[in-house]
């Protein structure tokens, strides 16, 4: 019994292609999908007789067929290798399947859509305006996390210790914004060796070194030295750590004295009392902060116009252009002794190294320097101590207006004098009443100091 179906014969050795009966070739057929690795001679499937032969269909201009894999397909009159399907070019006879090596599998070369073949979609030209814009918005988004996290970090190191709303009877407010910078003699966290070393003795407890008013001013910055021998009067105040209110005696003294007798509070009672003018913001720093402020920037470069040697400081100077290390800075705003204008040559050298520490601190070079930004920071926030209301944004401004001094935006002065008390330095009431009345309403500074 034939279990073949109808029409079908097992006789293979007649057949002139894959599934024929006759000895006659049989007419087109809609081939299948083939796929890669497939080996070997198909077994018979049932299914229904192909389709009637499709008529031919004219070649493609400027398109050779080339010669199908063998194999497959039916054959034609050109031989049983090779079959263009009556005419009809199916797309399959070319290889075009999956994985073959002439298709657009791995196996390389190109399709006939003369794309590169690999596996991967046309190349197409580099669409550089989306890089770049792509590249811009991620280096935004780092410098933004970057700097909020400074911030952030910056902020949580400042030493807020000073309570100005303890200050009583204060002047109004002006246009400017001003700042009381103070130099300590503090030797806190020094070792017996680097107070050796920074020649800085050994006293305990703290005393003011250096004193200025920075006022920084839209119609220009101004920077007022008050030397510390000045004849003031301590007027009545409220103790810092007692809350107990002291009435004024009429005492006068030298203006350092406030600042041992009570501290930082007292001190900008003082001056606040003795010039009429408010002050908004406290900063100061001891010996090693300043010092180490100096090492991190890799030393303040300085025009020395004259030398001088001191050995009290430890200064040893000569004349011309040099760089100071943390050291030598020290000894620099210190020396005294060797001037014969004393405390008043010693403030005018203080203004001029801290506007020029100021400029080099504020540079891009520094800013934008990470390792160098940090350390700079590091070491003068460890050391610096402000007022309750201070901010990173009032800080960088009195830096900046420092800064701005040195670049000519601004004046550097001694307090106008205008004799001597006892050995100390007297005032001058009047230009230092005109001076107080154009800071407070943001007028160009005229008044001249010693």
């Amino acid at each position: 019994m034939n279990e073949w179906p109808e029409g079908w014969t097992d006789n293979r050795d007649e057949r002139q292609g894959r599934g024929s009966s006759s000895a006659q070739p049989e007419g087109a057929r809609v081939m299948r999908h083939v796929q890669r690795g497939s080996q070997g001679p198909q077994q018979p499937r049932q299914q229904p007789p192909y389709p009637p032969a499709q008529p031919p269909r004219p070649p493609r201009q400027g398109y050779q067929q080339p010669p199908a894999p063998q194999g497959y397909g039916v054959p034609s009159q050109q031989g049983p290798q090779h079959d263009t399907y009556g005419g009809y070019d199916s797309g399959y006879n070319t290889g075009q399947v999956y994985g073959s090596p002439s298709g657009g599998g791995p196996g390389g070369g190109q399709g006939r859509t003369g794309a590169p073949q690999g596996g991967g979609r046309p190349q197409g030209p580099v669409d550089w305006g989306r890089r770049l814009k792509i590249g811009s918005i991620v280096l935004v988004s780092t410098l933004a996390v970057v700097s909020v996290g400074t911030y952030f970090w910056a902020d949580s190191k400042m030493r807020r210790e000073v309570d100005l709303s303890k200050v009583i009877e204060r002047p109004d407010e002006g246009d400017c914004t001003t700042y009381l910078i103070v130099g300590s003699d503090s030797r806190e966290g020094m070792s017996a060796e680097e107070k050796k070393k920074l020649h800085t003795g050994s006293a305990e407890g703290k005393r003011t070194d250096s004193m200025m008013v920075l006022a920084a001013c839209s119609s220009g910055n101004t920077m007022i030295s008050l030397p510390r021998d000045s004849d003031v009067e301590i007027p009545s105040f409220v103790g810092s750590e007692s809350g107990k209110k002291y009435a004024g005696r009429g005492v006068r003294t030298k203006l350092n004295a406030a600042y041992a007798m009570d501290g930082p509070e007292l001190l900008v009672r003082t001056v606040e009392y003795n010039t009429g003018l408010r002050i908004d913001h406290y900063a100061e720093i001891g010996f090693a902060g300043f010092a180490n402020i100096v090492d991190a920037l890799g030393g303040v470069e300085m025009n020395i116009e004259k030398g001088f040697k001191d050995k009290k400081s430890g200064a040893d100077f000569k004349a011309g252009k040099q760089t100071l290390n943390g050291e030598q800075a020290l000894a620099f705003v210190r020396t005294r002794y060797a001037f014969a204008e004393s405390d008043l040559a010693r403030t005018k050298n203080q203004q001029k190294f801290l506007s020029a520490l100021a400029s080099q601190a504020a540079t891009p070079g520094t800013i934008l320097n990470p390792f160098q930004l940090y350390p700079v920071m590091g070491a003068g926030l460890d050391t610096l101590i402000v007022d309750e209301d201070m901010s990173l944004f009032d800080l960088g401004e009195m830096f900046f207006a420092m800064k701005g001094i040195t670049g000519g935006d601004g004046v550097s002065m001694n307090m106008p004098i205008n004799g001597s008390r006892g050995g100390n330095l007297v005032w001058d009431k009047a230009k230092v009443k005109q001076l107080v009345q154009q800071i407070q309403n943001d007028e160009k500074v005229t008044v001249r100091g010693n």
